[in-house]
């Protein structure tokens, strides 16, 4: 698979998606669009809106600090908008849209500023509400939020208490505050997406784990379960979700069920690599889990299923398929990104 391919097959956009698209008015803008899944989210919106024939404008916002990821999103019909979110002028010149979907945020390098991942993830989401406060905004969150939970369960439901473990964890929860009181304040619909983990072959936990199986390298297993859904299927629920605002907001879990064993994914690609992975430690009875029965019961099922997953991420890791460099740390048990 090429990453024209790849890319392609994470804007497919689905048949419930293009439906739910067509009900819905008004624009798009996606606000940090130049992360992990903003790019692939803004093209699977593009083509969704096409194929509902609803002409809308998608629209993404980032600071595009690379301009190859900014033309790249122009030829697939998305208005590319530079946009500091810091800047509280420029976001004053952010084009008017009914329909925001928000996905600035910090994790990784917390641990070395932590100010930074406050400021980010507590401070931009007020700037954003108060922008946009009469739009609908679908936020994206982190089951982070949540405590470690017993591996015998399915992990913690929206209603279940929150209890952030670490600095990245308790500044998601923040973000999360901070646009429930001006939800509450102004009215405004919102829709608050605890996600963890997206997949793809780039990045995410397989590609962790089937990294360290292919190099003979040892994966530790002291997290030993994780829920996990294909990115296409996470960003369709987040566009989907638009037509779901409500005030205060709506929250989701999102992501796969059932959560997998750690141990069991190592196994299955080492049987696609031909050989033995190296597991290192013992499973703890507990493990970052979310329970998305609510979520299911909006959306169904996510499509893509673990099977697909795998064969996915294994045929990209031996054919030598790019990497974004960003490993998850998903096995950090204390929350230090």
């Amino acid at each position: 698979m090429t990453e024209a391919e790849l890319d392609e097959l994470l804007s497919h956009p689905t048949p419930e998606l293009v439906a739910s698209l067509a009900r819905i008015d008004g624009d798009i803008l996606i606000l940090g669009v130049g992360g992990k899944m903003g790019p692939s989210l803004a093209r699977l919106a593009a083509r969704a809106s096409r194929d509902s024939a609803r002409p809308r404008r998608i629209i993404g916002a980032a600071r595009f600090t690379n301009p190859a990821a900014r033309q790249a999103l122009e030829r697939a019909g998305v208005e590319a908008v530079t946009c500091d979110l810091f800047d509280r002028a420029a976001v004053e010149r952010l084009p008017d849209a009914v329909n925001i979907i928000y996905m600035a945020g910090r994790k990784f390098g917390t641990s070395d500023d932590q100010p930074a991942t406050w400021a980010t993830n507590a401070y931009l989401p007020g700037v954003v509400a108060d922008r946009f406060a009469r739009s609908r905004i679908v936020a994206f969150s982190t089951g982070n939020v949540y405590p470690l939970a017993p591996v015998q369960s399915d992990g913690p439901t929206e209603a279940d208490p929150v209890g952030p473990i670490g600095e990245y964890a308790q500044a998601a929860r923040a973000r999360e505050r901070v646009f429930e009181f001006f939800s509450r304040r102004n009215n405004t619909p919102m829709a608050i997406l605890r996600l963890n983990y997206a997949i793809e072959p780039r990045y995410g936990v397989l590609r962790d784990i089937a990294d360290k199986v292919y190099r003979g390298e040892q994966v530790d297993v002291a997290m030993g379960h994780a829920n996990v859904i294909w990115q296409r299927d996470a960003n369709a629920i987040a566009l989907r979700a638009l037509e779901h605002c409500a005030a205060p907001p709506l929250v989701l879990n999102v992501t796969g069920r059932p959560a997998h064993a750690v141990r069991d994914l190592a196994t299955r690609f080492g049987v696609r690599f031909g050989r033995e992975p190296l597991v290192a430690g013992v499973e703890s009875a507990t493990a970052l889990l979310s329970d998305a029965s609510r979520c299911e019961a909006l959306f169904g099922v996510a499509p893509t299923d673990i099977d697909r997953m795998i064969d996915y991420v294994a045929e990209w890791v031996a054919a030598g398929g790019r990497s974004l460099n960003r490993p998850t740390h998903f096995e950090d048990r204390e929350g230090r990104f």
